[in-house]
């Protein structure tokens, strides 16, 4: 167990605090805030994650880079949104597939929020050809998927979310037993934290416990969409 844990509350404060003064100067004001309280705590929770990744999958990265590794960065993309706040109010890290750049792939996802954390694992918004290989493989493999949704361990921990199709996609059997889970547009499950989650010493453990948990989710992703696991 770590002598302290990764996170604290001052993590949540100062988003909070972004959340009220959303702009440039505030932030360069507060920006060595920032480094210290979120990026460097976040920074330091993907590097040790990282080995307890590997035993999880060899082909989910954990990159403790500032920039361009698995932490977002805190600067919103504002050229095509109508709100032109320039930073995010959360913090969060993607722990890639190695393929991510040649193909669509699941991933682990870690949300921090005050008030609304959560864990990710799965597909967001896959291409159209990633979709379709993962409905194949409901139909294909439908006793397989019911076993995985519907396991105890897995329903206790996770929630499926995401945007589905509001009729059945074209070639597929609207009569299908799974056709709400074929509708699907994300292939995503999700677990909440809370701020007091989050600041404990055993949030690793628990984090990494939603990734095991996970795996057989992953595992039947990656197999239908070609990537290795």
């Amino acid at each position: 167990m770590p002598s302290k844990p990764w996170f604290d509350r001052k993590l949540f404060r100062f988003l909070q605090e972004l959340e009220a003064n959303n702009d440039r100067k505030w932030f360069e004001k507060n920006k060595p805030r920032y480094i210290e309280e979120v990026r460097d705590p976040i920074l330091a929770f993907v590097s040790d994650f990282g080995p307890r990744l590997q035993k999880i999958s060899k082909h989910i990265v954990a990159d403790p880079r500032p920039n361009g590794g698995s932490m977002f960065r805190i600067y919103r993309d504002t050229r095509f949104s109508k709100d032109k706040t320039p930073y995010k109010t959360y913090a969060s890290a993607q722990f890639r597939h190695e393929a991510y750049k040649d193909a669509y792939a699941p991933c682990f996802y870690l949300h921090l929020q005050p008030g609304s954390c959560f864990g990710g694992a799965g597909l967001w918004h896959p291409d159209a050809d990633s979709t379709r290989k993962i409905r194949e493989s409901i139909v294909d493999h439908a006793s397989e998927w019911k076993r995985l949704t519907k396991a105890a361990a897995w329903r206790n921990l996770c929630e499926l979310q995401g945007d589905s199709l509001k009729r059945p996609p074209r070639g597929f059997d609207p009569e299908h037993e799974l056709i709400e889970d074929i509708k699907r547009k994300d292939f995503i499950a999700v677990t909440s934290f809370t701020n007091a989650e989050v600041c404990s010493k055993e949030f690793m453990n628990t984090f990494v416990k939603f990734c095991r948990t996970n795996n057989k989710w992953m595992q039947f992703l990656t197999r239908a969409v070609g990537v290795a696991w």
